[in-house]
């Protein structure tokens, strides 16, 4: 480029170059409300780029730069695969065209407050920091594939391509800390399959839109600290953290999450080395899904509110965690999913509980509070696929491992008598006869109560017929009380029952009083034996 075809801003800007200072073309003027781009603030594309790979050399001693503030930029800025070895620092700036900056290599690059009509940096390498802070981006930011070696700062960026991807950074490397936070907005979908950021992925106060699809996609997305979507964070349309790895704790607390009838959060398969919250004041209207994910810590949804009445609010189906607080600030609306899900401690509250469940396979070691069994048979009650025999075995051993045993008991002759209801009429006869007699063995207490009561039906009805004697040699005195519990007795004898034998119907009644004996006295051994055992 001929230095004599620059115009004056063009001239400020070649001179300051070689010392690294700053140009600022600022007018301060407005027509109209708009800012007004006299020829006194253009600059040519060509002129960045002929200065950024390197044809102006750099003063000795100094570092050279270019700082440029409050220029229209016209042309296109196009370093695609450049080697470019010194700062790019671009404030309050207007872009003609989208700067391209694929696979080029670069030092650090600031846009600061500028406005574009795109940026196409795919496959860029940044040795330093990436600072788009405050500007305005329409027709998508590309940063597929790029490494940024510093930090990657979009705080107050607005972005801005509806029905397409308004930030594509697929396979996005970032060694240190991404902000999307201070106002970040996204009209179009925020794209991160696969990216890994070094550092921390912050959202706060953020706000995406995209309701026809995901408003975030980062499957696959690997952070190594924290990941921030809390402090007014908002969306419309999917969050979609499938498979994502976070080594710190994930924060959604007072998010709102809007996808109705969808999947407003996707966490399938997520790996969270400590905690994660969706909790005080966190709201999704859509889909809330954990399923296969794996929590070292604790899932907190204290004070949320899920709603999707049509079908599952909560899917914690095959979860990993060591605790889950599942206290929402009132009832979910909609199938909380529990199935097959592995939890040290579930804590809730039966004031939340939601209507409908789904427990199957639900595996947890201690509940807080424990409850009595009635009001945890309403819990379990609630499965939508009816009555399943394991939730009840594992509520039964919980309190048992408790010392609960009565309560124990309570769950697993409510498991009995529910399962009745599913079998066929001669099952639920029997299964009735058990239970009135002997709480289908599990009221011990039930089963004496029918031995005394025989026993008094025994004596009476002897004492009014005694039965013949069988020997007319030396007999014992009869005594029907004594006489019956002879019969009742499955072991051992009195010596009244091998004497005395009664005819005719009595006999039918004597040999009844035998089998219920044997019945009844193998049920209240069974009983007394569970009782005194603990597993």
């Amino acid at each position: 480029m001929n230095p004599d075809d620059l115009s004056p801003p063009e001239r400020r800007l070649w001179d300051a170059f070689r010392l690294g200072e700053s140009v600022d073309l600022s007018s301060g003027h407005t027509e109209h409300g708009s800012e007004l781009w006299g020829p006194e603030r253009l600059v040519r594309a060509e002129v960045l780029v002929a200065l950024l790979a390197g044809a102006v050399a750099p003063e000795p001693g100094q570092v050279a730069a270019v700082r440029l503030t409050g220029a229209r930029i016209t042309g296109s800025l196009n370093l695609g695969h450049a080697q470019v070895s010194v700062p790019l620092a671009l404030t309050s700036c207007v872009f003609d065209e989208s700067p391209h900056l694929y696979w080029a290599s670069m030092s650090s690059v600031h846009l600061l407050r500028c406005r574009l009509p795109g940026l196409v940096a795919s496959g860029a390498r940044v040795d330093g920091h990436l600072w788009l802070e405050g500007s305005q981006i329409s027709g998508g930011l590309w940063l597929d594939g790029a490494h940024i070696s510093g930090i990657l700062n979009m705080s107050g960026v607005q972005l801005s391509n509806p029905g397409g991807d308004a930030l594509l950074a697929d396979r996005l490397t970032v060694d240190a800390n991404v902000y999307c936070d201070q106002g970040f907005t996204a009209h179009g979908e925020v794209r991160l399959p696969g990216a890994r950021v070094g550092g921390q992925l912050i959202f706060r106060q953020a706000r995406l839109n995209n309701p026809a699809g995901a408003a975030l996609y980062a499957s696959r997305l690997d952070v190594a600290a924290n990941v921030f979507c809390d402090g007014g964070f908002s969306a419309e349309g999917e969050i979609r953290l499938r498979g994502a790895r976070v080594g710190g704790y994930l924060s959604f607390v007072g998010a709102r999450l809007t996808h109705p009838d969808k999947t407003a959060l996707n966490a399938d398969d997520l790996s969270v080395e400590t905690d994660v919250y969706c909790s005080d004041g966190f709201t999704a209207q859509g889909q809330v899904s954990f399923a296969g994910a794996r929590v070292t810590g604790q899932l907190n949804l204290r004070g949320a509110k899920l709603v999707n009445e049509e079908g599952t609010a909560l899917s914690l189906q095959r979860l990993q965690v060591e605790e889950v607080l599942l206290r929402p600030a009132e009832p979910v609306r909609g199938v909380v999913d529990l199935s097959y899900a592995r939890i040290n401690l579930l804590r809730d509250d039966a004031a939340t509980w939601p209507e409908r469940l789904q427990l199957d396979g639900l595996q947890y070691d201690t509940l807080e509070p424990p409850l009595a069994a009635k009001q945890r048979l309403n819990w379990l009650r609630r499965d939508t696929d009816g009555y399943q025999p394991q939730p009840y075995e594992r509520l039964a051993q919980t309190y048992r491992s408790l010392g609960l045993d009565s309560d124990g008991r309570s769950v697993l002759l409510a498991k009995a008598r529910d399962r009745r209801a599913t079998q066929g009429l001669p099952r639920k006869v029997v299964g009735w006869i058990q239970d009135v007699l002997v709480g289908y063995g599990y009221r011990p207490f039930r089963a004496a109560s029918w031995l005394a009561g025989l026993l008094a039906f025994g004596t009476i009805v002897f004492s009014l017929h005694k039965p013949g004697i069988l020997d007319d040699g030396h007999t014992p005195h009869f005594n029907p009380f004594w006489y019956t519990l002879d019969l009742l007795l499955p072991i051992g004898t009195l010596g009244q029952e091998v004497v005395f034998a009664p005819k005719g119907v009595y006999q039918w009644i004597a040999n009844f009083l035998v089998i219920a004996g044997i019945l009844l006295g193998l049920t209240v051994a069974a009983g007394a034996t569970r009782a005194l055992s603990r597993e």
